[in-house]
């Protein structure tokens, strides 16, 4: 019996659980007598702070499918996913929310795809962004756009974390050990075949979202980081260009005075052009900052996460 091993990354999900595993397991049942397939059931609780802890611990001991990860803080959901990683035994992985806005009820079309036409893996996007703010949705939209033009790596819009993947494909992303880790990305970077499947948006069964409009701000700056180099080139740009315009505006100052004798004026605009460049210089410097800030990160080699508790 070939067995798939559920990842489920947790943050304060002690009301979404209970609901979660309930239907998870409505799945397996289904996906033991039509796929004759068992479910390995591995839950990170990364650092949360309410009774997360204690009900996987309740799961676990009731049920033998169940494993538990506890980290000693909040590392974040790349780090939750790397554990998860690297302590699946299972011939296929997938990777889900607790908050049931990635629907089991898609395994099993998840499950035929990579078993049986050949996918290394199966993803699964979004076609609506019903119940987001429209803010959110708008800059969510415009963070695809700008990473598809800007990087090599392709990214879908609407996409999830949500993802059937098989041995090989886990290996591949098991190989990349880098600190500053952006998932979506990783997918995308390793390459294989991948099919993609559409739903609707499902709002979550309960609880509150853990990503506000701040945190998935530094998410994106961190994917842009990450998987291209051409903010560096835009700065280059930049600074290039007022290069050029001040020296430009250097010979037109010189040649008046050479000419007609005309005494520069224009306190004002001097010191608006000063201002400028100012912030110009301090913003292409925030952009290479941002890059250092990333390698030093990565060459402190330390843990992606350390581990509290574990069965």
């Amino acid at each position: 019996m070939k067995r798939i091993s559920i990842l489920v990354p947790c943050y304060n999900e002690e009301e979404s659980i209970p609901y979660f595993y309930k239907e998870l397991n409505r799945i397996e049942q289904l996906m033991k007598v039509d796929n004759g397939v068992e479910f390995e059931k591995i839950f990170v609780n990364d650092g949360s702070k309410d009774g997360t802890l204690n009900i996987l611990k309740e799961l676990s001991s009731s049920d033998s499918t169940v494993k538990y990860i506890s980290f000693s803080r909040n590392f974040g959901k790349e780090a939750a996913i790397y554990a998860g990683l690297q302590n699946a035994t299972g011939d296929y992985v997938v990777i889900m929310d607790a908050d049931l806005q990635d629907p089991p009820a898609l395994l099993p079309e998840m499950y035929h795809a990579i078993d049986s036409e050949g996918y290394d893996s199966v993803a699964t996007r979004r076609v609506t962004r019903k119940g987001e703010p429209p803010i959110r949705s708008f800059f969510a939209r415009m963070f695809y756009k700008i990473m598809n033009k800007i990087s090599q790596t392709d990214l879908v819009d609407g996409a999830r974390d949500y993802r059937l993947m098989n041995r090989k494909f886990v290996n591949a992303l098991l190989q990349l050990e880098e600190y500053n880790r952006f998932s979506k990305g990783l997918f995308g970077w390793v390459g294989f075949k991948t099919k993609w499947i559409e739903f609707e948006n499902v709002e979550r069964i309960a609880g509150e979202t853990k990503w506000s409009f701040y945190k998935l701000l530094i998410y994106a700056i961190e994917g842009i980081v990450a998987f291209s180099t051409m903010p560096l080139v835009i700065a280059t740009v930049i600074g290039v260009i007022c290069c050029v315009l001040a020296l430009t505006g250097t010979g037109f100052i010189v040649l008046r005075k050479i000419l007609f004798d005309d005494p520069v004026q224009g306190w004002a605009s001097t010191v608006t052009l000063l201002l400028s460049i100012g912030g110009v210089q301090l913003l292409c410097a925030g952009i290479l900052g941002q890059y250092i800030a990333k390698i030093y990160l990565e060459v402190k080699k330390r843990p992606i996460y350390i581990i509290a508790e574990k069965n």
